[in-house]
């Protein structure tokens, strides 16, 4: 008896790519596009720093006023006096960050740096709790990274929060631009193996 080998992709799963396989230059376009705007934010890490901290604070306000909303659609008044105290937070916060973004780029940065300490130390944690089923040592080295940039972003604060949000902005968009790329160009070579 022999065995076959599959080259090609099943035709179920070729089908659902098909629409996107004809848009191939769109997304290396878009990838292309992610690539310079990312960057762009490399080359002026603060101006992209400031950017993203305009982003968290329209988020918030949007998230502040969805708050508020709510608030008129819960019928007690203790719930409803909660709601709005949180919608109004939320908005207070939002318009703060418009009106001095780089000490809201300070406080974000030293949420974030906390946020990978605490990260990495789970992972950890994690780790050595799964040492005996999976191969927990990528784990480790995850947690290890993430441990180190906390730890990297916090000795250097408050100077940091003027760069880390825009270079951590930056390298984002330079690997989603890549993504894009590569991917749209995966669709283009499986265009042509069809054909």
């Amino acid at each position: 008896m022999t065995s076959t080998t599959h080259d090609q992709p099943s035709p179920r799963r070729s089908f659902g790519l098909q629409p996107l396989r004809t848009k191939w230059g769109w997304i290396v376009a878009l990838g292309v596009v992610y690539l310079i705007v990312g960057l762009v934010a490399l080359g002026s890490v603060v101006t992209a720093t400031v950017a993203s901290v305009l982003v968290v604070g329209i988020m918030m306000v949007v998230a502040g006023i969805a708050e508020v909303i709510s608030a008129f659609q819960v019928r007690t008044w203790g719930k409803f006096a909660l709601w709005l105290l949180l919608g109004a937070l939320y908005i207070l916060a939002g318009i703060a960050t418009f009106q001095n973004p780089l000490l809201a780029a300070v406080l974000l940065t030293f949420l974030l740096g906390i946020a990978l300490v605490v990260s990495g130390g789970m992972r950890f944690i994690l780790a050595f709790s799964m040492k005996e089923s999976v191969p927990w040592i990528w784990v480790v080295v995850s947690g290890a990274i993430t441990l180190i940039l906390g730890l990297v972003i916090l000795a250097r604060w408050p100077i940091s929060s003027v760069y880390v949000l825009g270079l951590f902005l930056g390298i984002d968009l330079v690997i989603a631009g890549a993504s894009w790329i590569g991917i749209g160009l995966d669709l283009r070579t499986g265009t042509r193996r069809q054909v």
